[in-house]
């Protein structure tokens, strides 16, 4: 089969590569249909995530048709039209039982931290992903979902992270009705959190980037206030003047370890690789939340430690909440959110690209070419 190869930072190609077998009786093979690009992706493209190995396959965003199934399977059959979350969940394990889904214990035993991942490194499992033609995907009774007659396939791969981590940033923000939510990064996730922030209960949605169309597009999709902080001289400063100088209610990263901004971040945490990643986004976060305040954190960073001021987090009363969105528990009421035309995941999709092209898709959505909002690897028909 084909599939995307990593070969070090920057340089991803199209390989063949061996068919995956069922390993496990819980497992299935599904033949992928549609397969996105991360940001996330490109934190291992550019190599900011540790033990990301040459060789590997990303891609955690993808549809497809199920070919195959284990003995073991029995909730979804052969020829089913499946969606598959990104996260790779046994269903049983005390965190699945709490619909914890991002931090399952099985899926990946020998962290402490986040749970399995497809195609997301070594620290997520080390199971490949879904930018190639199929893939094997296991606990297969407890990810795939069907997918709803009708229903556009652009929606559908989107809601295997985007929307429901967009949604779920807002969630864990804690919204109450007329707060002020300031989402920092304008990428797809941030756009979808600006979005849901409405859904909450938002009275004032602010939102921070410094690319301009990037911008430009979330003003006009989640009707939301825009600004570059290029042209602030201190993002923080300039929120606590626009809130009365109390600061916001809820501030959501959406931006995570390759954020702007800030030289000394830059350099210590994407250049020198000192710490992992770049934490300017949360460091304003943390710092232009009020007194009380909830911070966001969807942003996705190493699993070693940041430069964060601690000490205005304890002495402001700030919480802080964090974590990879649990899709499956998400799902049903996201489904209901896309059909009932209340979210358009669809409308964030500016670029279908064939899987043989996907160095040129890294390209494009690492470089912020042509407009670039979401890039969809389109890897078969239905």
């Amino acid at each position: 089969m084909l599939a995307m190869n990593y070969r070090g930072p920057q340089r991803v190609r199209v390989d063949k590569k061996p068919m995956p077998e069922i390993l496990h009786p819980e497992d299935a093979i599904v033949r992928v249909t549609r397969s996105c690009i991360c940001g996330s992706d490109l934190h291992l493209y550019n190599g900011n995530v540790p033990d990301t190995r040459v060789g590997m396959t990303f891609g955690h965003e993808f549809t497809g048709v199920v070919e195959e199934v284990g003995d073991d399977v029995h909730k979804i059959k052969v020829g089913d039209n499946v969606l598959v979350p990104f996260n790779i969940a046994c269903g049983k394990c005390a965190f699945c039982k709490q619909e914890l889904y991002g931090n399952c214990h099985e899926a990946n035993p020998q962290a402490t931290a986040v749970g399995g991942i497809f195609g997301y490194s070594h620290t997520a499992g080390g199971y490949d992903g879904g930018q190639a033609q199929y893939v094997r995907v296991p606990y297969a009774d407890v990810g795939p979902t069907v997918i709803p007659e009708g229903m556009d396939p652009d929606d559908a791969v989107m809601l295997t992270d985007v929307v429901p981590t967009g949604y779920q940033a807002a969630e864990m923000g804690g919204i109450q009705k007329g707060d002020t939510v300031v989402v920092f990064g304008a990428g797809p996730i941030g756009i979808m959190a600006a979005r849901c922030a409405w859904l909450f209960g938002a009275g004032r949605v602010i939102v921070i980037d410094h690319i301009e169309y990037r911008l430009e597009f979330v003003k006009n999709y989640a009707n939301c206030e825009v600004y570059n902080f290029r042209s602030l001289e201190d993002p923080v400063l300039f929120i606590k003047k626009t809130t009365d100088s109390l600061g916001a209610d809820v501030c959501i990263d959406a931006v995570g370890a390759e954020a702007a901004g800030s030289t000394m971040q830059t350099i210590t945490g994407r250049k020198l690789l000192l710490q992992a990643g770049s934490a300017t986004a949360l460091n304003w976060a943390i710092n232009s939340v009020k007194k009380g305040g909830i911070v966001s954190v969807v942003g996705v960073y190493g699993p070693t430690g940041n430069l964060i001021p601690i000490g205005n987090v304890v002495n402001k009363g700030i919480t802080i909440r964090g974590n990879q969105a649990s899709v499956k528990r998400l799902l049903p009421r996201l489904i209901d959110h896309v059909q009932n035309g209340i979210i358009d995941p669809k409308a964030l999709i500016t670029h279908h690209v064939p899987l043989e092209e996907i160095s040129d898709a890294y390209r494009i959505f690492a470089d912020k070419l042509d407009n670039c909002i979401k890039p969809v690897l389109v890897v078969s028909e239905r």
